[in-house]
């Protein structure tokens, strides 16, 4: 029996016109996954679902019209709310990854088999993700960019990933 796990996808910060739409800062990468939604959740074990009845962008923004919510006084109730996805409604592409899932990888160079801690953080830049590694034992920190000459093979299941710094990288 596998457990349901949810993810926050983002938080309701305001409320939208007089009719009980809601505002949601989008905790994703891009607002358009959040507004794909039919069904999301108040809590973070799946209890509470809020169904979904219309959602669009707005000025990086994602607009929602929830079900039962159909007053600006309803709306502003649920100001502060953080909103759930459930993951299993999501397939990811091959060698994409939740953020939540990289948190916590042991990251190992593929070449000496040299262990550099853990992934801690994972910084979106823009041009390309950065993962923040600490050595717990060093407590040194790297900073290794998220690019296919860097990381090589990521793995889930065994809790690895596996890198091989550019040149200087570590100088």
């Amino acid at each position: 029996m596998s457990v349901k796990a949810f993810l926050e996808i983002g938080k309701i910060t305001n409320v939208h016109g007089l009719h009980g739409e809601v505002k949601v800062y989008p905790w994703c990468d891009d607002v358009t996954f959040l507004c794909s939604f039919e069904t999301l959740y108040t809590d973070p074990k799946g209890a509470r679902a809020v169904h979904i009845l219309r959602a669009r962008e707005q000025q990086g923004m994602a607009i929602l019209q929830l079900e039962g919510v159909e007053t600006r006084e309803q709306a502003e109730a649920m100001r502060g709310t953080v909103l759930y996805m459930d993951r299993e409604e999501v397939e990811l592409d091959e060698g994409t990854y939740f953020i939540q899932d990289l948190i916590g990888l042991t990251v190992t160079d593929a070449d000496t088999g040299k262990v550099y801690g853990k992934i801690r953080d994972v910084m979106q830049t823009g041009a390309n993700d950065v993962y923040a590694v600490r050595d717990p034992e060093t407590k040194q920190e790297y900073l290794i960019p998220a690019i296919p000459d860097v990381v090589l093979e990521t793995d889930i299941d065994a809790g690895t990933m596996t890198i091989r710094p550019l040149e200087g990288l570590f100088d």
